[in-house]
């Protein structure tokens, strides 16, 4: 059946386009159930007896939540308790407009087998689509939706024999929808009354998102906040220039305190400073706001005082400092106040429960582990369980009448101070996605056993009798480079860097490519590694191990042997790695003045070679950014940190690091030629010198001068000096790091490593480095490969909004280095009980 909607519309240009929407409508849609004989699915999701024990629902039943439920109960719905769902096609798109987060969320319920959640499209249903009348409201034709959609459910499954008692349970906050659906004859309650009927399982109580009314309930009656304008306001204001849009930054040393950044044109952009628990207005960190700013002689200074709110756990301290500020009027800023949210970031934050001092109180504050996230009330009856536990709680909404944003308890990590519980705040915290790997993600895995077939010899270069090796880490599994360096007849020599070739197994677009994109890198922890890619495809398939034949993508070099590049040549290979070395070990076998086989022959042309690189860039004025790094020896049964001691990097670690860069720059000027037409060209900006509050000189075309600031001096301390090299890496990062790193896609000059071109993966010091995407794009410099070539050239702005991604899935990496922090803690606590 197809029905069809003709109207008109006005475009920009004054035209007038007539629009025709079409809408298929079908009567063999499955209803998902077991009990169903009618439908005919030969594999529903819904049981035949779904049993959950309850006061108010003492039958078997399905639950059918409506849209805001979904939307604010979601981690009601993924509680494990919570089986056999029905999820209308009208709630999921209005969810997916409405919150991306909980859209996933939901999706992924959906994906789980167990939870027996399945997806309904009602409004391709012949009997449960229905139009929208004449003056209601978007909103409303939802509404109406979902009930006739319950109602077909509740008559449908009527009909199967031997249905017993089984019913369709409405779940909705929303009380003139609940009173329609009881005069529609439908089972309708609300979220918590139907999840506080339910026996042995208290717990899930507080978990239950507050609605508006509860929140007025528990909060004082005295307006407290000004009045949030609602959107249609800020868009004009935003318009006529009244008021400026930009992103919430809540200060981390004083909570009275926080930043706006206005995006401008040029020098346009602007930093406003907000002073006040009133002038901040119950906005969050990282909220979108729309600000108004003061005029200039109410205009303050940043304060140079810490302020934490470590007020204790008192109801009655409602008030007080809520026009406090802390004020310089030495230099003054833009300064101004939040008059309305556009867009809330909120997510589950980690962090502790404060109990009341209230004996038997329910209501408790909760401090996130973060110190710009402002202090949440919950309401849990278990709080004498949760004192000294790491908890998530998400926040509900944040009224006039409340000091603090009010939420609900989601779950309970674990013990402070334990090491697993400490990482998995720190992997929470830092959004560093580390759940494993799904069966649909899993489903694009190669299938075992693996081998080289007859195919891949054909259009590969048989590399296999090289001597070619990989210097890693000790421990290292992921061995994604390996190396080779031989004498040519003609006098030169052959050298070649071999990257295992990731795109052969990961085809673009699938769940597997998603995934890992998603995750952007692989991260490394002290003793643990979080994959970007599954462990059959990093630690085996695509680890170039020794002794085994993998396939790899080359970059071969011809030189002279003053490490002159003469030839270069790129071709997806085949090799056989005949060592898997640590950094250590390939030292060794280069000074031992008695090994002279081909592998130590092959790393110590590398290493003179590698000498001769970086010397080269060095004198060009390249910047080597690096600070003190510790490793840690472990326990061998309980794992735990025993030990830890500097890490000495040896000449082997620069050689390596000298190759990658050789080959990241190689293949960037190759992709550069080939898709000259796809590259995003670099802006005009201000030089580093002009927008740097340094003091000394910085020129936009050498990095001498900083270079200068890191060259030891012989008249000083070396501890001073080292501490100097901190603070000032520090510095250089905030500072001048930016403006490279922020037009990353490619450029012609890389202004930190003295080379002429640039990609991604350059930033070796972040640890990225993006295989799949440049090695798919150097395949397609092939001629033959003309649709991989196409896909590169059309999606450029999809290409640029990955690269930013990278930058701060780099960041993401940086900040979770906060983990050698818990484990130098865990190592000092072992060390003081051995002392005692």
């Amino acid at each position: 059946m197809l029905k069809s909607k003709t109207f008109v519309k006005k475009t920009r240009s004054g035209g007038v386009l007539k629009i025709v929407r079409e809408h298929y409508l079908r009567d063999d849609i499955w209803c998902g159930s077991e009990v169903c004989v009618e439908c005919g699915d030969g594999a529903p999701v819904l049981l035949r007896d779904p049993r959950i024990e309850s006061d108010l629902c003492t039958y078997p039943h399905y639950l059918l939540p409506d849209t805001n439920v979904v939307l604010h109960q979601i981690d009601i719905l993924e509680d494990p308790l919570i089986r056999n769902v029905i999820i209308l096609q009208t709630v999921l798109q209005e969810v997916r407009h409405r919150s991306a987060p909980v859209y996933k969320r939901i999706k992924d319920a959906i994906h789980d087998k167990e939870k027996h959640f399945y997806t309904f499209t009602n409004e391709h249903h012949r009997e449960t689509f229905i139009e929208r009348e004449q003056g209601e409201s978007a909103n409303d034709r939802n509404d109406r939706a979902i009930r006739v959609a319950a109602k077909w459910y509740t008559d449908h499954l009527s009909k199967a024999p031997n249905v017993g008692e089984l019913k369709v349970v409405l779940l909705t906050n929303d009380r003139a929808n609940k009173e329609k659906a009881e005069q529609s004859g439908l089972l309708a309650y609300r979220c918590e009354e139907y999840i506080k009927s339910l026996i042995g399982n208290p717990e899930l109580v507080d978990r239950l998102a507050l609605a508006s009314d509860d929140q007025n309930d528990i909060t004082g009656s005295k307006l407290l906040f000004p009045e949030h304008l609602p959107l249609s306001r800020i868009q004009v204001g935003i318009k006529s220039g009244t008021f400026l849009q930009g992103t919430f930054r809540a200060s981390r040393d004083n909570y009275l305190e926080a930043t706006v950044f206005i995006h401008g044109d040029g020098e346009d952009s602007t930093e406003v400073l907000l002073q006040g628990l009133q002038n901040l207005n119950r906005a969050v960190h990282q909220d979108l706001v729309a600000i108004e700013l003061f005029p200039k002689e109410r205009w303050v200074a940043p304060s140079s005082v810490v302020l934490q709110d470590d007020r204790p756990n008192d109801e009655d301290a409602e008030e007080e400092d809520l026009e406090s500020t802390v004020s310089d009027t030495s230099v003054l800023k833009p300064t101004g106040r939040v008059v309305g949210i556009i867009k809330r970031n909120w997510r589950p934050f980690c962090g502790m429960l404060n109990q009341s001092q209230i004996k038997e109180a329910t209501r408790h504050l909760f401090t996130p582990a973060d110190r710009r996230i402002p202090r949440i009330r919950i309401e849990t009856r278990q709080a004498s369980t949760l004192v000294g536990q790491r908890i998530i709680v998400a926040i509900d909404g944040w009224p006039r009448n409340s000091r603090y944003p009010n939420g609900h308890f989601v779950r309970n990590l674990g013990g402070a101070g334990d090491k697993d519980t400490e990482t998995e705040v720190l992997l929470l915290e830092h959004d560093v996605p580390h759940q494993p790997f799904s069966q649909a993600v899993l489903s694009f895995l190669p299938k075992m056993p693996w081998g080289i077939t007859e195919e891949d010899l054909k259009v590969r270069t048989d590399l296999r009798h090289l001597c070619v090796c990989s210097v890693d880490p000790p421990g290292c599994t992921d061995i994604d480079d390996a190396l080779h360096c031989r004498d040519l007849e003609n006098g030169n020599l052959e050298v070649g860097v071999h990257i295992a070739d990731v795109s052969h197994f990961i085809r673009p677009g699938n769940a597997l490519d998603q995934e890992a994109a998603n995750r952007g890198t692989t991260v490394y922890l002290c003793g643990k590694r979080i994959d970007m890619v599954p462990e059959l495809l990093s630690s085996n398939l695509c680890s170039l191990r020794s002794n085994v034949e993998r396939l790899a993508f080359s970059c071969i070099w011809e030189m002279n042997h003053n490490a002159e590049i003469l030839n270069t040549r790129f071709c997806k290979s085949i090799i056989n790695s005949k060592a898997s070395l640590t950094y250590a070990e390939a030292q060794m076998r280069i000074d031992d003045a008695g090994m002279n086989d081909d592998i130590t022959t092959s790393l110590r042309g590398l290493n003179k070679l590698a000498k001769i690189l970086k010397a080269q860039r060095i004198e060009k004025g390249a910047l080597t950014l690096s600070s003190p790094e510790v490793r840690f020896h472990m326990d061998s049964e309980t794992h735990d940190p025993i030990d830890l001691q500097t890490k000495e990097l040896k000449e082997t670690n620069s050689m390596v690091e000298e190759f990658m860069l050789l080959a990241n720059i190689s293949v960037a000027q190759k992709i550069y030629d080939e898709f000259s037409e796809s590259v995003k060209s670099r802006p005009d900006t201000d030089s580093p010198k002009k927008s740097s509050p340094c003091t000394f000189c910085l020129s936009p075309n050498t990095n001498r001068p900083i270079h200068c600031l890191y060259d030891p001096k012989p008249d000083l301390n070396p501890t001073f000096f080292l501490v100097n090299i901190v603070l000032k890496l520090r510095f250089v990062h905030k500072h001048f790091w930016w403006f490279w790193s922020y037009f990353i896609s490619l450029s012609l000059y890389h202004y930190s490593f003295q080379g002429p071109t640039l990609t991604v993966e350059d930033q070796h010091t972040f640890h990225i480095f993006d295989k799949v995407k440049v090695t798919i794009s150097l395949d397609a410099s092939n001629i033959q490969h003309q649709k991989i070539r196409m896909a590169l050239v059309e999606p450029v702005v999809r290409f640029s909004s990955l690269c930013l991604f990278l930058i701060l899935d780099t960041q993401i990496e940086l900040q979770c280095r906060d983990y050698r922090h818990l484990y130098i803690q865990v190592h000092l606590n072992y060390s003081a009980t051995l002392f005692q």
